[in-house]
């Protein structure tokens, strides 16, 4: 039995995403006698294993882990009063149709944070609308549509070449900070 676990473990660990079938059949080609899915099943609970969704965390490339981290470093000394002198601005995508895409991993309780335990999402994916906004500790500024990836040219072409700043919302925005 002993030999069973260390086995089906190996398997578990090589594909977090194998199905009970998948489990099963690769066990069942390397030995002589088969085992049925009830009994993967069984053996993987007994291990501390259940099929479980995985947990979704944004896809950050190496560079821009990096780049927070230095962020991070950088600015942790901080107080609250320099804090409150930032406008921090960001675009995001609001799905309209969202396709669930369920995916099911095996893990033990403790493992939900294990990269192997993880499933990536990105911001774009079937229809949905943009936005830009931007916001301080003294104000909520606007919440822009857009209908493509936004730059600070961008941002500026949006309303016309090099008059970001007469616009109403965006002034009284920056009028705060």
């Amino acid at each position: 039995m002993l030999e069973v676990r260390g086995e089906m473990g190996r398997l578990i660990q090589a594909d977090r995403r194998a199905t009970l079938t998948e489990i099963t059949t690769r066990y069942n080609r390397g030995m002589q006698q088969s085992i049925c899915e009830a009994t993967t099943h069984t053996i993987l609970r007994r291990m501390g294993y259940n099929s479980r969704r995985p947990h979704r965390v944004p896809l950050i490339s190496t560079t821009n882990r990096k780049k927070r981290l230095q962020f991070a470093q950088a600015h942790q000394n901080l107080i609250v009063e320099d804090w409150k002198n930032v406008a921090w601005s960001d675009e995001s995508r609001f799905l309209l149709r969202h396709s669930d895409g369920r995916v099911r991993i095996w893990r033990k309780q403790n493992e939900n944070m294990d990269p192997s335990c993880l499933v990536t999402t990105v911001q774009a994916g079937g229809g949905g609308v943009m936005v830009w906004g931007m916001f301080s500790w003294h104000i909520l500024g606007p919440l822009v549509p857009i209908g493509h990836r936004l730059t600070l040219w961008g941002l500026m072409c949006f309303w016309g070449p090099w008059d970001v700043l007469t616009c109403p919302d965006i002034c009284a925005f920056f009028s705060y900070l």
